[in-house]
């Protein structure tokens, strides 16, 4: 007896580990679509640098398939390495130049060379300009390291055209020529130039994209550490918030980011730009600035294949938990600084109206 009691107890053990396995191997048999005839539109291996869903707007696909592999890019200099820093900006200059002055050239504005408290800029108005007193600066893009006022003119362009505002595009100096503290001086000094000719703080509003959405932030700290005021109104596009490499997208959206690598480029840019020791500083990475003392009403734009992702979220809970205004606009499947890269697009188009009215609300009035 006792040993049919074993016997039917370990027939019933036994039992209970087939029935578990049989449980556990379930959902791994119904997650493959070839074995249970569940078709998918997602190949088994899909690249995610240039998958492009259904759910954004026709011609997109071409864009992300335009992206040059960020992972075959050339290795960047050494932080102090200023030939090969002029040669590495040399290289993406030339090109961008071209494709910047044809678009402002399409969209009929008028660009003009001026200097502000010593800093170059760029004055771009646009066709059928009405001078209301306002005006908006805009902080370039590129890590830093890359572009100029010249080069990026067709962002300056795309928003004097679509706001029908004049815009100051400020040509800093490219680190490592210049490091943070001076860049963020020499935008300092713009603004004070432009109060200096009788533009008040109330009338001026700056807007920046990647880097230059980390400086116009940094700046505006800088302002108003100052006690020299601060502009009426912020618009960031993808704004580069935390130079340092902190926050889940830099590691989750990793694969999925068409641009860069941070090591590739944004890693020495950042080195750069700022030593170590200086990179969390407000200035230079302004999640981490004391936003209880007060900031401008901000816009926060981005897309959500960006690595970048973690800073715009990071950011707007900043301002946010202390107590400022902010927006915080992501746009389904875009990719970095979207804006000017296909500025057709619905996407585009429903992002730059929401900036002007943004504006309006916060400047234009």
């Amino acid at each position: 007896m006792k040993t049919k009691h074993r016997l039917e107890k370990t027939t019933a053990l036994e039992a209970i580990v087939v029935f578990v396995a049989i449980a556990a191997a379930t959902p791994v048999l119904a997650q493959n679509p070839q074995q249970d005839g569940v078709s998918s539109d997602r190949p088994p291996q899909t690249n995610l640098r240039s998958y492009v869903p259904d759910t954004v707007s026709e011609g997109w696909r071409q864009v992300f398939e335009a992206f040059p592999d960020p992972t075959k890019a050339a290795p960047c200099p050494g932080p102090n390495d200023l030939e090969g820093w002029r040669n590495f900006y040399d290289a993406k200059e030339q090109g961008a130049v071209k494709v910047a002055e044809e678009a402002a050239k399409t969209l009929q504005v008028r660009v003009a060379s001026k200097d502000l408290g010593g800093v170059p800029v760029l004055e771009i108005t646009p066709k059928d300009w009405v001078d209301n007193g306002k005006l908006l600066i805009y902080t370039h893009g590129g890590a830093y390291t890359m572009f100029s006022a010249r080069s990026t003119v067709n962002s300056g362009a795309l928003v004097a055209s679509r706001t029908g505002m004049r815009v100051i595009s400020v040509d800093y100096t490219n680190p490592p020529r210049a490091r943070w503290a001076e860049v963020t001086d020499q935008v300092v000094r713009v603004f004070k130039a432009l109060n200096g000719q009788g533009c008040p703080m109330k009338d001026l509003a700056i807007y920046g994209d990647s880097a230059g959405g980390g400086l116009a932030s940094g700046v505006v700290l800088k302002l108003r550490d100052a006690g020299l005021g601060m502009p009426a109104a912020v618009v960031l596009w993808s704004p580069w918030a935390d130079i340092t490499e902190t926050g889940d997208t830099y590691v989750t959206l990793r694969e999925a980011e068409p641009n860069y690598l941070y090591e590739r480029v944004l890693g020495p840019s950042a080195d750069a730009y700022a030593d170590p020791k200086d990179q969390k500083h407000p200035y230079v990475s302004p999640v981490y600035g004391d936003f209880k003392k007060g900031f401008p009403p901000t816009l926060i734009q981005g897309g959500i294949r960006e690595i970048f992702l973690s800073n715009f979220v990071r950011l707007y809970q900043a301002l946010d938990t202390a107590g400022q205004t902010v927006t915080l606009d992501i746009y389904e499947g875009m990719p970095h600084v979207f804006q000017v890269k296909l500025a057709t697009s619905p996407e585009s188009m429903t992002a730059l109206k929401k900036m002007d009215a943004f504006l309006v609300k916060y400047l234009k009035k």
